[in-house]
């Protein structure tokens, strides 16, 4: 018995449809009309071994809208009327404006099969196209063909019933990271409901971003409606923002043109030069240049540590100042006692030592959000595909890693765009090494103190370097030895150059302000009055009495000073906080760090902007310091050697992220057990590199 094949043919005007069908069934289009239109019905029915296909071939259209009468028929059926299989035939001399319909073709989420028509035509233009690596980017067969010549007609007869026969995959349609977000927040929303529907979650995400009138009226009387709406309206807003419009047919039309785009930049080759080249393709031409493009890259990425480190030292002077007349006003006015030090030495100093690093947060953040907004970023992912598959890293991966230099927490979840499950783990595991805004205060107050102002910023650019570097190789490992699969193939976006957007830098900057500023007003606030508690208690009062009699019989001030340094080192030591430094110390001790590096290492696993508030409360008691010598940067110098600073630095940049992003970490990649891997993995590495840093160190400083 023969197997009914129903194939709705779809195309744009002239890509040689009708000659296709021709060429495949040797026969004559039945023509008839679609049902009350009068728009023409071209129908064909021909047999193969044990299939019969039967072939609408719908009306040419350039995409699937409402504002032609054959674009309103093609959408129609192929929204309402059942088939098997969707026959895009495109055309291979112009593959860009052709690939657009199909991203939209690809949003249906059906069966489909394409045929690179005009296959003839395009190699006597020398365009050559890589059909295997379309063909694993859309998630589709996609068979090369000429109508006039029959190239390709069995082949793509074969694809058909093998597309027939064979379950159907998920579309591969990604948009940008910001559409893809939002489409994240309403799937999560549909799966926490178990919202029920016959189509994908995914799907109906999309349709609502798109404004689509059924979608919304299949909902506005649901339950979920009271949820969904107030969820919608804060995407629709962060999209607004983003693509400096409120058309969402505009923003998606964007989005389809950028996923052409991507995929001709990755599969198509041009064997002679194109004359009147676009602005667009001739800046690209500079930026995504395989000589000039990385050190272009570099240059830039070089250019903003140097104004983080050089304007954001400006205003950190004034902050210091500010916080420290305001611990010194707080204790003359409450007095030397208990109420008066939790106040001034752990809430005020804790909180103002990471409000302290706030310019350089936001001068980073800046810089980041200004190559984003102008559609640089997307072509340094593009640029680093090749790059990154030498060390088993997905092209797209580019996207979460560099937006780990922000935060890992949004980076964490942006890798949800990367849909192979080995790429997406791998990717996951190595955002960490990519310093997050959070360690920004750290290694600023670590070249502060012991490197001039004119080589910090160079210094903190070759830190942000060696962790990519290092995470880069850290991929490759885990590539040849856990996470071994056939790489994926890429396409990235590749958005329209804008002039920068200072709105949405705007945006994007004070959220990211604002969240660094709750940390330091709440997480941070009782992280370092918890400290503080910790660093003054229990109290020893038979010690305090001995000492304070030996003050007593001082017969002079420095004596006095000696002694009295004396009760706040030995309280800090046996202090509840020292007990914990002191039984970890052992396993930190080969590199050289104190009892008071490895708490402030130890409480980092909260949060990272942590280490700077504890470094400051415990090395602002019991040290001898000059008066001179008030500072947080002179306390690090004096009592810290260069060597473990060094060591430091390295264990930082490595180790595990903070417990927010931990967590994120922890949701995506599937279970608690892969943040078991990443502790063991992230520690161990950190302690090894850091061991091997701080021995090369002494052999130069001595």
């Amino acid at each position: 018995m023969q197997k009914l094949i129903k194939i709705a043919l779809v195309g744009q005007p002239n890509v040689g449809k009708s000659m296709l069908i021709n060429s495949i069934s040797n026969s004559r289009l039945k023509v008839g009309n679609f049902s009350g239109v009068t728009v023409e019905k071209a129908v064909v029915e021909f047999e193969y071994k044990d299939y019969l296909f039967h072939i609408t071939d719908l009306p040419g259209s350039y995409a699937l809208n409402d504002y032609t009468l054959e674009e309103k028929v093609t959408k129609k059926y192929l929204e309402d009327d059942e088939y098997d299989i969707i026959l895009n035939v495109v055309d291979s001399t112009n593959l860009e404006r052709n690939l657009y319909l199909t991203s939209e073709l690809l949003a249906l989420n059906k069966k489909m099969v394409i045929a690179l028509n005009m296959i003839d035509e395009a190699k006597k233009e020398n365009i050559e196209i890589d059909e295997l690596q379309l063909s694993k980017i859309i998630g589709k067969p996609c068979i090369k063909t000429s109508a006039k010549n029959k190239i390709g007609i069995n082949e793509l007869v074969k694809a058909l019933i093998d597309k027939f026969e064979t379950p159907k995959l998920e579309s591969k349609l990604i948009f940008s990271d910001v559409v893809e977000e939002e489409i994240n927040n309403i799937i999560k929303l549909l799966e926490a409901k178990n919202y029920k529907t016959e189509v994908t979650y995914r799907e109906l995400a999309i349709k609502l971003l798109q404004e689509d009138k059924k979608t919304f009226l299949s909902f506005h009387d649901e339950p979920i409606w009271i949820e969904l709406q107030p969820l919608l309206n804060n995407a629709f807003e962060h999209l607004y923002i983003h693509f400096h419009t409120k058309n969402m047919k505009d923003i998606f039309d964007d989005e389809k043109f950028a996923f052409a785009k991507g995929a001709v930049k990755e599969t198509v080759v041009l064997n002679e030069k194109i004359e009147n080249k676009t602005l667009s393709d001739k800046i690209d031409n500079l930026l995504i240049n395989k000589f000039l493009g990385l050190p272009i890259f570099l240059f830039l990425m070089w250019v903003l540590f140097q104004l983080t480190f050089e304007l954001g030292n400006i205003p950190m002077d004034i902050i210091d100042s500010f916080f420290a007349t305001l611990i010194e006003s707080t204790k003359n006015a409450l007095g030397e006692n208990q109420l008066s030090s939790i106040i001034a030495d752990g809430a005020i100093a804790g909180v103002g030592s990471v409000i302290l690093f706030l310019p350089n947060i936001v001068i980073l953040f800046f810089g980041i959000a200004l190559l984003e907004t102008t559609g640089y970023m997307s072509r340094v992912a593009f640029l680093l595909d090749g790059f990154f598959h030498k060390f088993g890293l997905h092209g797209k991966s580019f996207i979460p890693l560099v937006t780990g230099f922000g935060c890992s927490v949004p980076a964490y979840m942006s890798a949800r765009t990367l849909k192979n499950e080995k790429d997406r783990l791998l990717t996951l595991f190595i955002i960490g090494f990519m310093s997050c805004g959070a360690r920004l205060p750290i290694y600023v107050l670590f070249t502060g103190a012991f490197f001039s102002q004119e080589q910090a910023g160079n210094i903190l650019f070759l830190i942000y370097i060696s962790g990519a570097l290092l995470g880069l190789i850290a991929a490759k490992v885990l590539k040849i030895t856990v996470f071994k699969n056939e790489d994926e193939p890429f396409v990235m976006e590749m958005p329209k150059y804008r002039l920068p957007s200072f709105k949405l830098i705007w945006h994007t900057v004070s959220n990211q302000a604002l969240m660094y500023l709750k940390k330091a007003g709440t997480f941070i606030l009782a992280a370092s009055i918890l400290i503080w508690f910790a660093s003054n208690y229990p109290k020893h009062l038979d010690y305090e009495e001995m000492m304070n009699k030996k003050i007593e019989k001082a017969v002079n001030i420095q004596e006095v000073e000696k002694l009295e340094n004396e009760i706040a080192l030995y309280n800090l030591e046996n202090s509840y906080l020292g007990k914990i430094g002191k039984f970890s110390q052992p396993l930190f001790e080969p590199l050289g760090f104190d009892w008071r590096m490895t708490v402030a290492l130890e409480t980092g696993l909260a949060a990272k902007e942590i280490v700077v508030s504890t470094l400051g409360i415990l090395y602002g008691l019991g040290e001898e310091l000059s008066e001179e010598s008030d500072s947080l940067i002179d306390k690090v110098r004096a009592n810290i050697p260069f060597t473990s600073a060094v060591a430091f630095i390295v264990f930082v940049m490595i180790y595990l992220p903070c417990l927010a992003a931990s967590m994120v970490f922890t949701r995506e990649a599937g279970g608690w057990k892969y943040f078991v891997y990443l502790f063991i993995f992230t520690t161990t590495t950190a302690w090894v590199l850091s061991f091997i840093a701080y021995n090369i160190a002494k052999v130069i400083v001595i």
